[in-house]
């Protein structure tokens, strides 16, 4: 387990010497984080001008974005974790049923966060929100290194789920995805809960 913590606690540091060290584009992370989140705020465009060149009205506007970003995390998160119920543990998952008020473009990095504490208790979770427009709902799920060990592979698990019910999905072991009816998705939530104690019993799951 401390092996674990320290691991996550070591990386790299990607430094990009040309750009001014008082902005959020000198490092690579945040570079990163900047991009990520105008494409998710919808201001993609903005990312798009800063890769070409812009350094002056839109770093300033995609700046403010990245504080709105995350912002709009921090209150998803909050209401997940100020209910009881919001966050469920089943048998083998924890699942958040966030449709109707977790806006699915953002889906990704709550379901990220919530994971690293949640995945250490030994259960991979699922999140899902619905699509706008869409009898669909976009599910995203996350593992961790000591579940892929014992067998875990969230990508199969959601490719099979969703295909059961004409849905489509993968991903990689530790991160994957999913989209499926709104109609079906107990039932899909059931399906995985079920693929999940079948893999890390050693049952192989998917082609």
């Amino acid at each position: 387990m401390i092996v674990n913590i320290v691991s996550d606690l070591v990386g790299e540091v990607y430094t990009f010497t040309n750009e001014e060290s008082w902005t959020p584009l000198r490092d690579g992370r945040e570079f990163s984080v900047l991009l990520n989140a105008t494409g998710r705020m919808d201001k993609s465009g903005l990312g798009v001008a800063i890769c070409m060149g812009d350094r002056k009205k839109c770093l300033e506007e995609a700046t403010a974005g990245v504080q709105e970003y995350r912002n709009t995390i921090t209150k998803y998160l909050r209401w997940v974790t100020e209910k009881p119920g919001r966050l469920e543990e089943l048998e083998n998952i924890y699942v958040v049923r966030g449709d109707g008020f977790i806006d699915e473009k953002v889906l990704s990095p709550v379901c990220t966060i919530l994971s690293t504490t949640l995945t250490q208790l030994g259960k991979p979770i699922i999140a899902y929100a619905t699509i706008s427009g869409e009898d669909q709902v976009k599910v995203s799920s996350r593992g961790s290194e000591p579940l892929i060990q014992r067998g875990l592979n969230l990508g199969d698990i959601m490719q099979v789920a969703s295909e059961k019910y004409s849905g489509r999905g993968g991903g990689h072991d530790v991160a994957a995805g999913a989209q499926v009816p709104i109609k079906d998705v107990e039932a899909f939530i059931k399906q995985v809960n079920n693929l999940v104690k079948r893999q890390l019993a050693g049952e192989k799951i998917g082609s």
